[in-house]
């Protein structure tokens, strides 16, 4: 193969990466749903409309741990690649991807709405990041965490595995997006203190998720009216 095949190969490769990572992703998808969603105020959503909503993380009880970064949360999102080769080319490989959350609720003023729904699917933005690998041990926070799940930092014979170590989280009074099919519900129903009054439920609508992101692409209110499409369709004036 002469230089020049190669050259338009590797820059085919590059373009189609690039191609997907803006249209085909998990992240492009959540940010197209969310920036082309018609917006609502929690107190304007009706019974059954789809719609995103835009507000602040206000946690219930007692909050999570980031497990990289023991950060207080209300939801976090662990990704942990490892460096493979094969012939001459190397790519990363994901060995843990993990999101966990605890029950929190949307603030919007005085207004509250609730995810409440297992169907969900994030974009949260990554904000600490670390690495493991040639001269570089992975400290004991790290070790703990990949041995929770079944992994260690060194191979076979004792040397570093190249890791890398990605985390975001949601936290509290955080702006985020969220949209879904809402219903709603008194915190009585909810077995929620009386005072957060009536909450918006937010629950998939049809064979759709929920959608959630931290993204500030995501949080830019989009006030267009809702029509009859796939995404709204038991929408009422």
């Amino acid at each position: 193969m002469n230089n020049s095949i190669f050259f338009i190969l590797v820059i085919a490769f590059i373009l189609g990466v690039m191609i997907y990572n803006f249209f085909f992703s998990k992240k492009a998808r959540i940010n197209r749903k969310l920036k082309k969603a018609p917006s609502r105020e929690i107190s304007e959503f009706k019974d059954g409309e789809v719609a995103k909503i835009v507000g602040e993380v206000f946690p219930i009880g007692e909050q999570l741990l980031a497990p990289l970064s023991k950060r207080e949360c209300s939801y976090y999102y662990v990704l942990i690649e490892q460096k493979k080769s094969s012939g001459k080319n190397s790519y990363w490989r994901t060995i843990i991807e993990n999101e966990v959350s605890h029950k929190f609720l949307i603030k919007e003023g005085e207004h509250y709405a609730l995810i409440n729904d297992t169907r969900v699917m994030s974009n949260i933005v990554i904000d600490k990041e670390y690495s493991s690998g040639l001269l570089n041990d992975a400290t004991m926070r790290l070790e703990s965490y990949l041995k929770k799940h079944n992994h260690e930092s060194e191979n076979f014979f004792g040397f570093n595995k190249q890791l890398r170590y990605k985390e975001g989280i949601l936290e509290t009074n955080e702006r985020v997006s969220v949209l879904g099919q809402g219903q709603w519900k008194s915190a009585e129903e909810l077995e929620l203190p009386l005072e957060y009054g009536n909450i918006l439920v937010l629950t998939a609508a049809d064979d759709e998720h929920i959608y959630l992101s931290d993204n500030p692409e995501t949080t830019q209110v989009n006030t267009v009216k809702p029509t009859r499409n796939r995404y709204n369709k038991r929408y009422r004036k």
